[in-house]
C-alpha cells in the first residue's frame, strides 16, 4: 500500500511514524509521485474557487491562483532541502523538530489535526448540499432529494446528513485498518475527473448557445464592496494549495529517485493550477454573480446551466460521492494522530477496542454537529486558511529557514523567508479582521 496521502485540497499528516516497505515493492515513478501530489490539491477547495473569481475578478483570480503556487513551490523546496541535508528525517514534523525540538513537532500536529477536522466539516457540508441544498441571500436551492420527493422533514440537511454518517461513514470507520479503503479511494479518484469533464462539457455547450453568463474582469467596488474585502479570498485559495506541503514527504520516501521530487511538486502545481483555473472560469461563467460558495448547490432543479435535472443530479452525486469515499480515510489519519497525542502511551489503536470506538463517535459526532450548525464552507474555508493553512503552508518554512539550525540558508533564503511569513500573517490578520468587522456591522 502507498503510504497515506490525502486525496483532498486539505491537509493530513505524514507524523505517523511508517512501516518499513517489504523489499520486493516496487519504487514509485516521477508520473506516480505526480498523479499522488495532485489529487492531494484537488478536492472540497475547488468548489469554492468559482466564487473567488466573483470577488476578485478573473485577472487578480487568475493572479492569485498563479502566486499562490509560486508561494507554495518556495516553502515545498525550503521543508526538501532541510529534509535532504542530513537525510536523519523524513516527516514534516521531523524536520519542526530538528528545528524547535518537542514543542515544533506539536505544534504542527496540532495545525494539521485542526486542518483535518475542518476538511471533514466541509465534506459533510458540502454533502448536506447536495442533498437538501442550501440557503443563500434569501434564494433557496434545493438539493437532490427535495427535487425527486417534495421537502419533508426526513429529508431536511439534518436528518439527510445524518443518515450518511451512520449509514455510509460510520461502517467504514469501523474497519481496523486503513489499507480496506484502497478501493474506495479508487474510485474517489474517478468520481473526481466525471465532475470536471462533466461541468466543461457544460460549458462549451452553454458557450454555443449563448446561455453564458458575464464575466467581471476586475473587483466591482460600487455597491461599497470594500478593498479589505479581497483578502478574504486568499485563505481560501491557500486551502486548496496547502495539502502539498504535508505530502512531500510519504511521496517523497517511495520514489526511485529522490532527487525527483523537486520535478514532481513543479508540475503537480502546474496541473492543479490549470484545473483551478479551468474549474473557477467554468463555474463563473455558468452562473455569473449568483455563484455559491459551494459551486454544487447551483446546480439545482432552478439554475441556469445547459444540463436538464438528469445532468444536474449526476454533477453534484459524482463529487459528492468522491468526498463520501475519501471521507473515511482522512479520517483514519485525524482519529490516529489524535490518539498519538491524547495517549501516547497506549497500546495500538486497532487493539483497544473500547479507546478506537470512544474516539471514532466522539470525533464523528462533533464534525456532525458542527457541520449542521455551520452550513456554509466559504468561512470555514477562511479561518482554516487563515490561521491553521497559514502556519503550514508558510509560517513554518518559512520559520526554519530562519532558525537554520543546520547553516545552510542563504541571505536569499532568508529575505524570502521573512517575505513569505510577512505576507501570510499581514494577510491571515486583514482576512480575520474583515470577517469580524463584518459579523460586527452585519455587513456581507
Amino acid at each position: 500500500m502507498k503510504s497515506e496521502i490525502n486525496r483532498d485540497s486539505t491537509p493530513t499528516t505524514a507524523l505517523l511514524p511508517k512501516s518499513n516497505p517489504p523489499e520486493n515493492e516496487v519504487a514509485s515513478s516521477i508520473s506516480g509521485a505526480v498523479f499522488n501530489i495532485s489529487t492531494s490539491m484537488v478536492g472540497a477547495g475547488i468548489m469554492s474557487i468559482p466564487a473567488t473569481l466573483k470577488v476578485l475578478g478573473i485577472i487578480p483570480g487568475f493572479v492569485v491562483i498563479l502566486t499562490m503556487a509560486f508561494l507554495v513551490e518556495i516553502t515545498t523546496e525550503f521543508l526538501l532541502r532541510y529534509t535532504n541535508h542530513t537525510g536523519e528525517v523524513d516527516t514534516y514534523g521531523g524536520v519542526m523538530a530538528e528545528s524547535f525540538g518537542k514543542f515544533g513537532s506539536v505544534a504542527l500536529q496540532i495545525c494539521v489535526m485542526i486542518s483535518n477536522l475542518g476538511a471533514l466539516v466541509i465534506y459533510l457540508i458540502i454533502i448536506g448540499d447536495v442533498l437538501s441544498g442550501n440557503e443563500s441571500d434569501g434564494v433557496v436551492h434545493s438539493g437532490i432529494l427535495q427535487e425527486c420527493f417534495g421537502f419533508h422533514w426526513w429529508n431536511s440537511r439534518a436528518y439527510s446528513v445524518l443518515f450518511v454518517v451512520i449509514v455510509v461513514m460510520l461502517p467504514l470507520l469501523l474497519l481496523p485498518r486503513v489499507e480496506s479503503l484502497g478501493h474506495a479511494s479508487a474510485v474517489s479518484i474517478l468520481l473526481a475527473v466525471v465532475f470536471v469533464v462533466i461541468i466543461s462539457g457544460m460549458a462549451i455547450y452553454a458557450t454555443f448557445h449563448g446561455k453564458t453568463q458575464q464575466l467581471r474582469l476586475f473587483p466591482d467596488f460600487s455597491d461599497g464592496f470594500g478593498f479589505f474585502n479581497l483578502f478574504t479570498t486568499i485563505p481560501v485559495m491557500a486551502t486548496a494549495f496547502a495539502s502539498c506541503l504535508i505530502t512531500i514527504h510519504p511521496v517523497r520516501s517511495e520514489l526511485e529517485k529522490q532527487s525527483d521530487m523537486t520535478s514532481a511538486v513543479r508540475i503537480s502545481l502546474l496541473l492543479s493550477v490549470i484545473i483551478y483555473i479551468a474549474v473557477g472560469f467554468v463555474g463563473y461563467l455558468l452562473f455569473g454573480d449568483s455563484i455559491n460558495a459551494d459551486m454544487l448547490v447551483n446546480f439545482d432543479q432552478a439554475s441556469n446551466s445547459p444540463g436538464g435535472l438528469l445532468v444536474n443530479a449526476i454533477v453534484r452525486l459524482s463529487y459528492a460521492l468522491h468526498l463520501m469515499l475519501v471521507f473515511p480515510v482522512i479520517f483514519y489519519i485525524l482519529r490516529a494522530n489524535m490518539d498519538e497525542m491524547i495517549f501516547p502511551q497506549k497500546t495500538i489503536l486497532a487493539n483497544d477496542t473500547t479507546r478506537f470506538m470512544s474516539l471514532t463517535i466522539v470525533l464523528l459526532s462533533f464534525i456532525y454537529f458542527v457541520a449542521i450548525a455551520i452550513p456554509n464552507i466559504w468561512y470555514l474555508f477562511q479561518f482554516m486558511g487563515s490561521t491553521t493553512v497559514a502556519c503550514i503552508a508558510f509560517v513554518f518554512p518559512g520559520a526554519i529557514v530562519l532558525r537554520d539550525v543546520h547553516g545552510i540558508s542563504t541571505r536569499k533564503d532568508r529575505v524570502i523567508a521573512i517575505i513569505v511569513t510577512i505576507l501570510a500573517v499581514v494577510t491571515s490578520v486583514v482576512a480575520i479582521s474583515t470577517n469580524l468587522y463584518s459579523s460586527f456591522t452585519g455587513k456581507n
